[in-house]
């Protein structure tokens, strides 16, 4: 089934505006919107794109989004699907960078992104419930799922370990199963791999010729650097984000680092948007408009390359998978994501649900730290979407305004 491009603008739309909650409650979403209730991909397309995209650096919930769409209306489709599942996020994120400047931290707007946090727990266990069975198939599934899951939460496992040790097992345990749709037509790889470093590249030699030394200059350089190595997500790349933003460029300071990601926590979108929030305080150091055109580099710098690994890798995908072997490898990959989705549910509901966490493998609330607040808004989500069945939209919009009446009233 082929949709029509207003159909995919809402259907993907409304994934970008209501991805909140990280990349697990992200592929939940995505999971209920195009394979449960549109229909668009089956199962077995699913979670292959998703153990393929989970293998590429960048965030791995944007490039399942770039390739659903690319495998629903080819390459335009990708870049719709992608597109919007980034700028509302990315809006969302500068609005907000522009706000904190001005004004600091808002309580209100927190609490009623605490809501919205704590909705996404409900997202989450209802779509890890739904896919135990989908993705976890066979007793070796189910075994790679769970070590999977316990080296990275209670080990600090390299999340390329994990992985490459599935691809190594799979390879040995092949697979014969056909694959489901023939992919779109694409031009040859190598003519896409030149189109696309041409896209990402020229603007931003653009950028450091006209204005070598500029704060959107080093930007351009440091996060087109850091889209090529931030295998593992997000969590994995923090540490050089961090150390680059902070102690080499100074663009802000440590805790407002560790705002900056608090924010990115609680938009939808990716949580690499937080590279979104350096840029901004970066740039404004400056002025205003180096503040905005720093966004729009970092912003650049940061999601192109992902449509780069998509367009140029998913067209053999399916090609690739008709080997029993390499089917194999990926259909292993494909059990270990549900394991990382296992563990990054966990660390987001240990960190949502207490105010102190040890950082630690694994993290540890510490005594006496239950938010309360938190957990009362995660009851009301879980009632109100998994036991009512109410739509997502409805109980994120619930959430959000019980958070703020806790804030007001309580």
């Amino acid at each position: 089934m082929t949709p029509g491009w207003p159909e995919m603008t809402r259907s993907f739309g409304r994934i970008g505006v209501l991805s909140f909650g990280g990349p697990a409650a992200q592929i939940a979403l995505m999971h209920h919107e195009l394979v449960e209730e549109r229909g668009w991909l089956d199962e077995d397309t699913f979670l292959r794109g998703l153990g393929f995209c989970t293998l590429l650096p960048g965030p791995e919930a944007m490039q399942l989004a770039t390739y659903a769409g690319w495998r629903l209306r080819g390459t335009a489709g990708g870049l719709l699907a992608g597109l919007l599942f980034v700028l509302p996020g990315a809006l969302v994120m500068v609005a907000l960078s522009a706000l904190y400047l001005g004004y600091g931290r808002l309580p209100l707007v927190e609490a009623a992104f605490l809501g919205i946090k704590a909705a996404a727990l409900a997202i989450v266990a209802g779509a890890l419930w739904k896919l135990r069975a989908k993705a976890l198939k066979g007793p070796l599934a189910l075994a790679i799922a769970t070590s999977a899951f316990v080296a990275l939460f209670f080990f600090a496992v390299p999340f390329w370990i994990v992985l490459g040790s599935a691809l190594v097992l799979g390879f040995a345990v092949p697979s014969g199963k056909a694959g489901s749709m023939p992919p779109p037509a694409q031009a040859g790889t190598l003519r896409t791999i030149v189109t696309w470093l041409a896209i990402w590249w020229l603007p931003l030699l653009t950028v450091l010729w006209l204005a070598p030394g500029s704060v959107p200059a080093q930007a351009g350089l440091f996060f087109s650097w850091l889209a090529t190595v931030s295998f593992g997500g997000a969590y994995a790349v923090l540490a050089a984000l961090a150390q680059t933003a902070v102690e080499t460029n100074g663009w802000l300071r440590p805790d407002q680092m560790v705002d900056g990601l608090g924010l990115a926590e609680t938009t939808p979108g990716p949580l690499i948007l937080v590279t979104l929030f350096t840029g901004w305080l970066g740039g404004a150091q400056v002025s205003v408009g180096t503040a905005i055109a720093t966004a729009l580099v970092t912003l650049w710098a940061t999601f192109t390359p992902c449509f780069l690994w998509i367009f140029a890798g998913a067209p053999h995908l399916e090609r690739l998978t008709a080997n029993p072997r390499l089917r194999g490898a990926l259909d292993m990959v494909s059990a270990a994501v549900a394991g990382v989705i296992a563990n990054l549910s966990v660390w987001f509901a240990v960190h949502i649900l207490f105010t102190d966490v040890r950082n630690s493998s694994p993290p540890v609330p510490l005594p006496g730290s239950l938010d309360g607040r938190a957990l009362m808004l995660a009851l009301l989500a879980f009632v109100w979407l998994l036991v009512l069945k109410r739509g997502l939209p409805e109980t994120l919009a619930l959430a959000a305004l019980a958070g703020a009446a806790l804030f007001l009233f309580v």
